[in-house]
């Protein structure tokens, strides 16, 4: 290992020097803790009694060599501090961990597995110009082998179950919520004990890679939630490591995160080398296509307040993280989810930005809730929430997200936000959902949506699948299905995201009526959208097109194939005069091509 790297933050690779490397007769054990008195080792390999570990290079490091220590087998570093109290630790880089509430670490061989999918890594793209349908899951409850909460399906049984789903619905990509272990359940990952470590909720190591080989053969990209910007406190874990603040900050004011969980210290190298070190482990061992970095409000600000000033270490952390994963790996999709007005949250580094590919737009997520959430009666006065959207979205390269942070805690579901009561919901979900994918954006929406699904997020229970036996709920994801493929096979929706060419307004002023109508194109195809989003059906209306002569409707939420009350028996739409007139149903949306 480069220490001197290590030291100054400058490494992506301290995970193949510390923690645990098995070879053919044993296990070599290294840990990083400069505060320690004495640490020895225990495990099922000497029958859990101490084997002590040396100092070695600078004397901040301790390792030993266990013979007759094997893959699978577990252990823990009993860590003595200055005061003679010792404290059983997990180890920090190792690479499996026991479910929770047990934390000894697993002797793990990531050599094993040999990857089949060098026709997908080849390919692989971050997708700038291409459609990007993201399907975020959390893993223990998409489904579940029974109604207990503790069961799950392994990462190997979800190839089967998951990946037909994907395919059949269009998704080519997933998001997974952190699979690095956690101890408690209700934190869904966001709370780390082992960043090295593939939750034991669902499998081994081996397992997690044969899964995403699976994903990768069947063109779906896997993207993995990751979190630099706090841990857990568990006494076992990375708190107190030495019996010092090794990797948070040693001042309560900020070194307690709002969730209670302890704050990295990002001034310091080895803390920056191991978060990297991590990052790059998921996509290096795992072949993980992408990591969303979860919180980046936190690193960019202190405690995430713009009023506590820019926390200038945290964000030159995050900006050199990001210019060595990009370095490493070109192709690797980097997103932020990031609430802030901060400039350059895309911009590549070397044009001083944060080096994402991606920012989620948490400002087209809430303003469009919002107006779809208000009574018709007011969405007059509210109309340009809708049209705000592009006043600023050629700022950054972002994303469309309906996430599970909408979905739980009384926000209600998506379905659920809608105005009104339940048959009311779904035509403007429909509409909704045609307004967020004719958008520029990418797409990411999290499990249930698709099916309508009214009942708020709960990690203990799968989703509702019963509810596709009532008819419009069985219509609106076959309305979903539709739409998504439609994503998927039309560039103009897709290819000039991020061009102002991609997109142009066509009528954003029909205040009263609650009408927007805008065009997508590749440059060689024209699709135009047209939303209706008053409860009462608009007559007659003059949607100006150049260039056209007629418009051939491709998709129309109000379809009776989707619950809808109207028949498309005509598809075409003649353009006179450089105007097309409509007669639009309440909350209804139509995409015509050209």
């Amino acid at each position: 290992m480069d220490f001197y790297g290590f030291y100054t933050g400058k490494i992506f690779d301290a995970y193949e020097f510390l923690g645990a490397h098995p070879d053919k007769d044993g296990t070599t054990f290294r840990t990083f803790a400069p505060a320690a008195s004495r640490i020895t080792v225990i495990g099922e390999f000497n029958d859990w009694q101490e084997w002590e570990l040396n100092k070695t290079y600078d004397g901040n490091f301790w390792e030993c060599y266990a013979k007759g220590a094997k893959p699978g087998m577990m252990y823990k570093y009993r860590i003595y501090r200055q005061d003679g109290s010792c404290v059983e630790h997990c180890d920090p880089y190792g690479f499996g961990m026991e479910l929770r509430p047990n934390f000894a670490s697993i002797i793990r061989d990531l050599s094993h597995y040999k990857f089949k999918d060098s026709k997908w890594m080849q390919k692989r793209s971050v997708c700038k110009d291409k459609p990007l349908n993201i399907y975020e899951l959390h893993f223990g409850s998409f489904k579940k082998p029974s109604e207990k909460a503790d069961d799950w399906y392994s990462y190997v049984e979800m190839i089967d179950i998951l990946i037909p789903y994907l395919k059949e619905n269009d998704y080519n990509y997933i998001e997974i919520m952190p699979l690095s272990e956690h101890p408690c359940d209700e934190s869904w990952g966001y709370q780390n004990t082992g960043f090295f470590s593939p939750t034991a909720r669902y499998g081994t190591a081996e397992e997690l890679m044969k899964f995403i080989d699976a994903c990768h053969k069947n063109d779906i990209g896997v993207i993995m939630d990751f979190v630099p910007v706090h841990f857990a406190v568990d006494h076992y874990a990375l708190s107190d490591y030495d019996g010092t603040a090794l990797y948070e900050y040693p001042h309560q004011d900020v070194g307690v995160s709002e969730w209670g969980s302890c704050n990295f210290m990002h001034s310091r190298g080895e803390v920056r080398s191991f978060l990297q070190s991590a990052a790059n482990y998921w996509l290096s061992i795992y072949h993980v296509d992408g990591i969303r970095m979860d919180a980046i409000s936190r690193i960019i600000y202190w405690q995430g307040e713009p009023a506590r000033g820019v926390n200038n270490n945290a964000v030159d952390f995050i900006r050199e993280m990001n210019r060595g994963l990009k370095t490493l790996h070109p192709t690797v999709m980097l997103s932020a989810e990031d609430s802030t007005s901060f400039e350059g949250v895309t911009k590549p580094v070397d044009q001083g930005g944060l080096g994402f590919d991606y920012k989620w737009d948490m400002g087209w997520m809430n303003d469009t809730l919002d107006y779809f959430r208000t009574a018709p009666e007011y969405r007059s006065r509210d109309y340009h929430k809708l049209t705000f959207s592009m006043m600023y979205y050629y700022n950054d390269d972002f994303l469309l997200p309906l996430s599970h942070d909408e979905v739980v805690h009384g926000k209600a579901t998506i379905a659920q936000k809608m105005y009104g009561e339940y048959e009311e919901k779904f035509p403007q979900a429909r509409a909704f959902y045609m307004y967020m994918y004719a958008h520029p954006g990418k797409k990411l929406n999290f499990m249930g949506n698709e099916i309508g699904q009214l009942r708020e997020w709960d990690e203990k229970r799968e989703q509702d699948w019963d509810i596709l036996k009532y008819p419009i709920h069985d219509a609106f994801h076959h309305f979903m299905q539709k739409l998504n493929h439609l994503y998927l096979t039309t560039p103009a929706l897709s290819a000039k995201d991020y061009e102002n060419a991609g997109f142009q307004w066509l009528d954003c002023h029909q205040e009263e009526r609650c009408i927007y109508a805008f065009e997508r194109t590749d440059g060689k195809d024209r699709i135009v959208a047209v939303f209706n989003f008053s409860d009462e059906d608009q007559k007659g209306y003059e949607l100006p097109i150049k260039d056209a002569k007629e418009l051939e409707v491709i998709l129309a939420s109000d379809d009776v194939a989707f619950g809808g009350g109207k028949k498309y028996t005509k598809k075409k739409v003649k353009v006179t005069d450089g105007k097309a007139v409509l007669d639009l149903s309440a909350y209804s949306a139509v995409y015509f091509g050209i």
